[in-house]
Parts: C-alpha cells; sequence; structure tokens
C-alpha cells in the first residue's frame, strides 16, 4: 500500500494545481460544451477521492498489505480498544485528516443545500409579492423593473421563469422565444444541481484556487449550453441580439468575490447568485457567449470528444483502482 499512497498524492495534486488550471485556459470546452462539462466533474471527483485515499492507505499502512486487511485491524483496535502503537503518530495523524476531510466535503455539501433550499424560499417569497403570472407564458412570472433581467428559478414542479416588464418591452417575439427556451434548457436539464456542488467544493476548499476556476468554468459552460438549446428553436442573429439585451442588465461581478451560499454576510449580493437560480449569467460569461456565436469554431471530432471523455472516465476510474491493487496484486 506503500506506493499506492504515492501515487494517489500524486494523482490530487495533479488535479487540485496543474490539470484545471491547464482545462480552464484551454479554447476547445467552448466548442463541446458537454464534454468539457463531463470533464470538470470527474477532476472534482477524483481529485477528492484521491485526496482522502491518500491519506487514508498511507495512515493504514503498517496495519496491513491491503485496503482491506488493513481496516479490518483498525476496527479491531477501535473495538478492542486496543493500543494504537502499531501506528505510530504520525499514521494516526493521517487517517485523522482522512476522516476530517472526508466529514468536511459531506457537510458542506449538506449545509450548501440547506443553505440555498432557505435562498430560494426566500426569493420564492419576494417573487409572490413583487411579480405577476406572464399572459400567455405558462410557469412565467413578470416583475415591474425597468431593467432588462431574466433568470429561472429552480423548484421542482413549481420551477418557474421570471422576466422584467423591462425586458419584455425590448425584445421582439422571437428574441423572447430564445431567452425562455434558454431558460427552460436550465431547467431541464437540471444545471442548478452542477451548480450546487461546484458552489459546495469551493465553499469546502476556498483556499483552492481551482476550486474558484472550476466554478466560474462550469457557470459558464452551463450558459453554453442553454444556448445551443436555444439554437435548436430560433436562428444564431435572434439569439445573439437576445443575449446582448439580457446581459446589458447584468451587473459586472469581481473577480475576487467568493459566490459562497454558506456566508453569512447581510451586506452581501445574493439577488445574481448562479446557486440560487438556475444559472445566472455576468458580463464576462455574455461576452464569452457573443464571442462563441459571431465567430464559431467547428465542433471537436469524434475522436477529439472520445478522447476527453475517455480521460474523464480514466480518472474515474483510477483512485478506486489504486485503492484495491494492493489486494489484487497479493
Amino acid at each position: 500500500m506503500f506506493w499506492a499512497s504515492y501515487l494517489l498524492a500524486a494523482l490530487a495534486i495533479i488535479l487540485a494545481w496543474p490539470a484545471p488550471i491547464a482545462l480552464s485556459r484551454a479554447s476547445w470546452p467552448a466548442r463541446a460544451p458537454f464534454t468539457a462539462m463531463v470533464l470538470w466533474q470527474s477532476i472534482a471527483l477524483a481529485g477528492g477521492l484521491s485526496m482522502i485515499g491518500a491519506m487514508l492507505v498511507w495512515g493504514l499502512e503498517p496495519l496491513g498489505d491491503n485496503l482491506v486487511s488493513a481496516s479490518v485491524g483498525f476496527l479491531d483496535i477501535l473495538i478492542d480498544d486496543e493500543s494504537a502503537e502499531t501506528l505510530g503518530v504520525v499514521h494516526v495523524f493521517a487517517i485523522s485528516a482522512a476522516t476530517l476531510l472526508f466529514a468536511h466535503l459531506v457537510s458542506t455539501l449538506v449545509l450548501t443545500f440547506m443553505r440555498i433550499r432557505r435562498q430560494r424560499r426566500r426569493h420564492r417569497d419576494m417573487l409572490n409579492l413583487l411579480s405577476s403570472p406572464a399572459a400567455d407564458q405558462p410557469a412565467t412570472l413578470v416583475i415591474n423593473h425597468p431593467a432588462p433581467v431574466a433568470y429561472c428559478l429552480p423548484g421542482g414542479a413549481r420551477s418557474v421563469t421570471v422576466m422584467s416588464d423591462g425586458l419584455m418591452d425590448l425584445l421582439t417575439r422571437a428574441e423572447l422565444d430564445a431567452v425562455l427556451t434558454h431558460e427552460s434548457a436550465h431547467l431541464h436539464q437540471r444545471h442548478h444541481l452542477l451548480l450546487w456542488a461546484f458552489a459546495a467544493w469551493r465553499s469546502a476548499l476556498p483556499w483552492l484556487p481551482t476550486s474558484r476556476l472550476a466554478q466560474r468554468a462550469v457557470s459558464e459552460l452551463i450558459e453554453m449550453l442553454a444556448d445551443d438549446e436555444a439554437l435548436r428553436h430560433v436562428d444564431e442573429p435572434t439569439l445573439v441580439r437576445a443575449i446582448a439585451i439580457v446581459g446589458s442588465g447584468a451587473l459586472p461581478r469581481t473577480e475576487d468575490v467568493l459566490d459562497d451560499p454558506l456566508a453569512d454576510d447581510p451586506g452581501r449580493d445574493t439577488s445574481a447568485g448562479a446557486e440560487v437560480t438556475g444559472g445566472t449569467a455576468d458580463t464576462r460569461s455574455t461576452a464569452h457567449r457573443l464571442s462563441r456565436l459571431l465567430t464559431p469554431l467547428p465542433p471537436l471530432s469524434r475522436f477529439q470528444q472520445g478522447l476527453a471523455l475517455s480521460t474523464a472516465g480514466l480518472l474515474l476510474v483510477v483512485p478506486p483502482v489504486l485503492l484495491v491493487a494492493p489486494e489484487l496484486l497479493g
């Protein structure tokens, strides 16, 4: 298990720093947003499993030649209340760190879900007071505001799309259909679940720069996926005009602000939080989306997409294999 722990640690370092940075700087995700989204998810999952696995395997190494026998030995120590002298202080610390990291990640995921759900409930209560149903659009609410605003609020059967009357006055019928289709795509493709997971990752590991890069990249990718869905119903010029009009109401967001749904700062503006809504574009994301539509690049070939998806699958397979490899190899 000695070499397995070091391989897991090396993989964790690669997935925590160089791999996400390289992916965030690459230009090909705009050509295949779904493939890039899968790769981001595999990096996050494999990175977390590698970090926990490396510490756990190294901590249990004195108790056995493989994870199963070492775990049985560790359980015997706990159940029989035996001395942990066979482990040593450093190995006990590694096991404790792995356990605490796992508990921290899971608890942050749960707390983030609870906080976002509470924020959505408050948001929905405000909409009930400040909005009215659209005359000819089901599950659509209209707020009285001159700025062009459009977003969706997930909630299962109660999911709604919210628009301002200022936006509706600026859009043609075709452009309005493009906006509605875009927001509907966020809801149908469950983009809010991805935003929740990556918001939790960033909240759990705010000191990790790549968690911020991942959250930003995922936010842009879900907008591109929704744009692609809208393109199936309207032409490209119509969608470009709709994005530009909606984007003119977006506020610029600073680079160093942590979009943390666990933050309790009462002065923090969370109205545009993408974790609460199904997807909210800022000016930077809008610029990238418009550039993608105005200067389209050819999509990735099947071979290139297959290579990226195979890499994602390999990342998910390697950590579990390294965990059980010592037992399989005897």
